[in-house]
């Protein structure tokens, strides 16, 4: 039995080593046989390509030697954009990372000299590129030498000392740029600036227009489905209910509502298609219904940041041009409350994402008024020359209402104003002491309406329904504050009209 045993053991050792080997063999085997992928041998982050999009148009190719095949072209952008990436990254963080792969040897020597001096000096320059507008001026014979120019570069940098921000430039740049064939790469061999300019990108607003019309006589809402709110858009998709909303919202008396696009949820720098289309349902089921909409961009965003700069244009870019032209569309809303930022943030680092994001749908939209949702009177004060229409909101006490509105017309003068969110909660529980009540809710909004109709101020009130749910994303996880979000609706659970009703729709 014993010899039997150890007959088996030894057996079973051979045939497991004898595997191993082969396993090994067959490995090495594959590696020597399988080309290098180019993505593990660059020292740059893996989704480089999404973190870095800046809009580029060439000009048509008329180009001195060689004709330039298309897919070479494409190579050729692909490298070109990334040696930008990863020399504003170097910069960034004065690390050579990375700067071998697109930068010969004569050039990277430069970078390098640079990145020592910052180091030395405790200095680093954040910045990104907007537009790139190249013009192949040649292509050699042997496919390994292009020269291009590129226009106007939109430029942008921040430069900092010792942790502080020193000096915030924008210009406008154009560069002739060599670039060489290695090794399966294009590498920039000289890069030289021959034009540069101070640039400051001037937000001119729409000339009065018939949009006053329309803004002037909004009567509305914000607009979330009962059953999901801040998550209209997906799987949870239903034409049906929104349909049916709509219509409910229009025999009511009203006409406006304003909807939000949460830019993660859609796909940041690549929208998503199909919750795109859903949007573009969402409103031509407003036309339908014969209401305006306004679009608020970039819900539950919170960046800013330099180097997301062109995630958010792209993503701006691709809903704007899908809706520019829609029936339904009353205005553009750059984003929700912005000024909360601030503090997290750094307000300059809000106000110029702020800033470029209008230059930017401007330039895509010139027909359209954008505006921006800040959380009170007294912060709406901010790009007041660059917005079309100024919105604000307040949910603090009625009474103080028409004092902080009217300081707030003074600063602005002539341009349309809409009251872009107010309202009471009815909740009545163990959170506030069961001192909260339906009647409650229609005693304020009898008197926020004294005021708003006695200035012809477009409103849009928070919300419509009353919420069976309320995400932790938007108030947190503290009970007393979800409770309270979840009755600011003019209508109740059970789909019946609050009190609130009779004192909004006269």
């Amino acid at each position: 039995m014993n010899r039997n045993l150890y007959r088996a053991f030894l057996l079973l050792t051979f045939l497991v080593l004898n595997g191993l080997i082969l396993y090994g063999l067959s490995s090495l085997w594959s590696y020597l046989n399988t080309g290098a992928d180019r993505a593990t041998m660059l020292h740059l982050p893996a989704q480089l390509t999404s973190n870095y999009v800046p809009k580029v148009i060439w000009a048509p190719l008329q180009n001195e030697g060689r004709p330039m095949e298309q897919q070479t072209l494409q190579e050729l952008e692909r490298d070109y954009i990334k040696a930008w990436y990863v020399k504003n990254n170097a910069m960034e963080t004065n690390n050579q990372y990375g700067v071998q792969d697109y930068y010969t040897d004569s050039a990277r020597v430069k970078v390098f000299d640079i990145l020592d001096f910052n180091k030395e000096n405790n200095t680093y320059i954040k910045a990104t590129t907007i537009e790139h507008h190249p013009t192949l001026e040649f292509y050699s014979a042997d496919g390994k030498l292009a020269v291009l120019t590129d226009k106007n570069i939109q430029i942008h940098k921040e430069v900092f000392v010792d942790g502080l921000s020193v000096l915030k430039k924008s210009s406008e740049s154009t560069f002739k740029v060599m670039l060489l064939l290695e090794d399966g790469f294009w590498r920039i061999r000289h890069m030289v600036e021959i034009e540069n300019e101070d640039q400051e990108n001037k937000v001119e607003p729409l000339a009065p227009h018939e949009f006053e019309a329309d803004i002037a006589n909004g009567k509305g809402l914000n607009y979330y489905p009962k059953d999901n709110p801040w998550n209209m858009f997906g799987k949870q998709f239903n034409d049906s209910t929104i349909d049916h909303d709509f219509n409910r919202i229009n025999s009511i008396g009203l006409n406006t509502i304003r909807i939000f696009v949460p830019y993660e949820a859609f796909g940041k720098a690549v929208v998503d298609e199909e919750k795109l289309g859903q949007l573009k349902q969402t409103m031509d089921l407003a036309a339908k219904n014969h209401l305006k909409v306004t679009v608020t961009l970039f819900d539950f965003y919170g960046d800013y940041s330099l180097s997301d700069w062109t995630l958010t244009h792209r993503h701006a870019e691709q809903i704007v041009n899908t809706l520019k032209d829609h029936e339904a569309l009353l205005a553009w809303d750059i984003k929700n409350e912005p000024d909360l930022d601030f503090e997290s943030r750094g307000k300059e680092n809000v106000l110029s994402w702020l800033h470029q994001m209008i230059f930017e749908i401007r330039k895509w939209d010139t027909k359209n008024p954008i505006t921006i949702g800040w959380s009170s009177p007294e912060a709406a004060i901010e790009l007041l020359k660059e917005v079309d229409i100024v919105s604000f909101h307040y949910y603090r006490k009625p009474a103080d209402f028409k004092e902080a509105y009217l300081q707030l017309k003074k600063a602005v003068g002539t341009k349309p104003m809409v009251l872009q969110e107010y309202g009471y909660s009815s909740y009545s529980g163990l959170w506030n002491g069961y001192l909260g009540s339906a009647e409650d809710q229609a005693d304020y909004y009898q008197e926020m309406q004294a005021t708003i109709n006695k200035e012809n101020l477009p409103f849009l009130l928070w919300t419509l329904y009353d919420f069976e749910e309320v995400p932790n994303t938007v108030v947190g996880r503290l009970p007393w504050r979800k409770s309270q979000q979840k009755h600011f609706g003019i209508i109740d659970k059970n789909g019946e009209l609050k009190p609130a009703y009779l004192n909004i729709v006269k």
